[in-house]
């Protein structure tokens, strides 16, 4: 069996926790929202979950801070916002030392359904190992993570899929996506729920696993 040469990680769920992304798009926005349209927080909220309801996760307008602003009309640098709030990423614990770990003995990636403006502060917090960094939404125009995503993952680092690990919380598209093209795909299951050959339940037991194909 062929080993690995690069190990492809997803960020939010996998790295840090989604406290950040939550803050800014379920709390700042319609915080925002209704400071300018005198509405309180409960009011602003409900308006602006609603509006996100509207458009759905399923076009790539959902994941745009920048269409959001300029949809509801706010006047505020998102720009700025996303750096004031730096401080809410939150890297799980054995992440800097396992990525540490793993970066003397594979070429390291990011492998992400969030926009490249959320990854680049959620970068600042993790360790300087990754050769690459790829966003579905803000490199494809994708939805979600398919195939087609890795498989383009795969040709830009010139490496075979079968040549390659991924890690991520979502079970279609951090593991069956990416096992349709022969990359070694694991479930990160950080609550314990899920068990199996493929199944991990931090990074610590995904780098032990990866020594059974070195």
């Amino acid at each position: 069996m062929a080993g690995i040469e690069v190990v492809s990680f997803d960020m939010e769920g996998t790295l840090i926790d989604n406290s950040y992304s939550n803050l800014i798009w379920e709390t700042d926005i319609p915080r925002l929202y209704g400071e300018k349209h005198g509405l309180d927080m409960e009011r602003a909220r409900a308006k602006v979950l609603g509006e996100y309801a509207q458009v759905g996760e399923d076009r790539p307008e959902w994941y745009d801070i920048d269409y959001w602003f300029k949809r509801l009309g706010l006047d505020d640098d998102w720009r700025e916002l996303l750096r004031q709030r730096e401080d809410a990423c939150r890297v799980y614990g054995e992440v800097p030392r396992v990525l540490e770990s793993m970066s003397g003995e594979y070429t390291l990636i990011v492998s992400s359904n969030t926009i490249r403006e959320f990854l680049e502060v959620q970068l600042t917090k993790l360790p300087d190992v990754f050769s690459k960094v790829y966003s579905a939404p803000s490199d494809l125009k994708t939805v979600k993570k398919t195939d087609s995503f890795y498989g383009r993952i795969c040709r830009e680092m010139g490496v075979n899929p079968s040549s390659m690990a991924h890690v991520g919380d979502s079970l279609k598209f951090d593991y069956e996506e990416p096992r349709k093209l022969g990359i070694h795909s694991f479930f990160l299951d950080r609550q314990g729920r899920s068990s199996g050959e493929h199944t991990v339940c931090d990074l610590d037991e995904f780098e032990e696993k990866l020594r059974f194909f070195s």
